[in-house]
């Protein structure tokens, strides 16, 4: 993974041939319940069809004594089926705040909100072409497809034109569309240092989609201040690492994809705040069942605890991704005594 590519994609919903079927449950943060627990409550097992109310799956998960809050999504795919992610956070744990949601009526221009409609189906069909990588060197995202990258470019316009009313949608505009445009666009603006705090609080935003885009605009921004330190711009890691606790599945994997980023330079700063706030989470996720959503986590752990990038990926190539996790276990546990 190289400094100058950031390869995750816009949150874009799944798209289904037919009527998909779980392939697996994943529960996560439970320290205290059992998982098995969890989905009993649940009532869906593998083969099943996925519900049609992912507010009442919560819901039942919720009644369980202990848990605080519950976040189900459906993520594809294992064999062409989905894995249901359950996050729970348990009464006492740890816990991901979120702001309250504004209720300004602020809104972007018609042409901007075009624009981003032009944007979005570009990018769909970027990906069914394979073509998703993006450089970010300049502290902003290009695609390397070219219909993606005139839209991006217009970004860059517009974030010059429209700075302080950006600014203005992403802080108090009810609408959770407005605020994620804001927020992706804000990353293409030349006061990067001036954006920094922006993008730091929509990643507590109420809505998924606009903590995504706050987090992919200030990888981007970090990325650009590692190249250039006479930029004087200042990403601190802490949300990106606080998000690790999130009950989203969406929150965990896009923070932990934006921390491998981070931390490819190995900054001792970084990964010992990694290690003090989030080895919990990060331990559960490197067990996940699906390897290409545990590994993230298990390329950050083996940067944690220290190890070469060659010797990481040869303990997952050989499937002994139980030991590093069990060596990071004991350790945990000798820090909390």
């Amino acid at each position: 993974m190289g400094k100058s590519v950031f390869l995750f994609l816009l949150g874009a919903a799944i798209t289904w041939a037919q009527p998909p079927r779980v392939g697996a449950v994943q529960v996560f943060g439970a320290q205290r319940i059992a998982p098995e627990k969890i989905r009993r409550a649940l009532g869906v097992k593998e083969g099943d069809p996925i519900p049609p109310s992912k507010a009442s799956l919560e819901e039942r998960v919720e009644q369980l004594d202990g848990i605080l809050r519950a976040s189900i999504e459906a993520v594809c795919c294992e064999e062409s089926r989905a894995i249901l992610y359950v996050g729970v956070e348990e009464r006492g744990g740890e816990r991901f705040e979120y702001r309250e949601p504004p209720n300004g009526e602020i809104r972007l221009p018609e042409g901007v909100v075009a624009e981003w409609a032009r944007f979005l189906d570009a990018l769909a069909e970027a990906a069914r072409q394979g073509e998703v990588a993006e450089d970010i060197s300049r502290g902003h995202a290009f695609s390397q497809n070219l219909q993606v990258r005139q839209s991006q470019l217009q970004f860059v316009e517009f974030a010059a034109q429209h700075f302080e009313l950006l600014r203005e949608v992403l802080h108090h505009s009810s609408d959770e569309q407005q605020r994620a445009i804001a927020a992706y666009i804000l990353g293409y603006s030349d006061k990067k240092k001036d954006v920094v705090n922006d993008l730091q609080a929509a990643m507590r935003d109420p809505d998924v989609t606009v903590r995504n885009h706050a987090m992919r605009a200030l990888t981007a921004l970090a990325v650009f201040a590692q190249q250039h330190p006479e930029s004087e711009i200042r990403v601190p890691v802490t949300w990106f690492v606080e998000m690790l606790h999130s009950i989203h599945f969406t929150d965990r994997n896009k923070a932990t994809l934006a921390l491998l980023t981070l931390t490819e330079t190995r900054e001792a700063r970084i990964l010992d705040h990694i290690r003090e706030r989030a080895l919990a989470p990060l331990l559960e996720m490197a067990q996940w069942r699906v390897l290409e959503h545990a590994f993230p986590a298990f390329l950050l752990l083996g940067r944690v605890a220290g190890l070469p990038e060659e010797e990481i990926h040869d303990l997952w190539k050989k499937g002994a991704r139980g030991e590093l996790v069990a060596r990071l276990s004991k350790d945990s546990g000798k820090r909390k005594k």
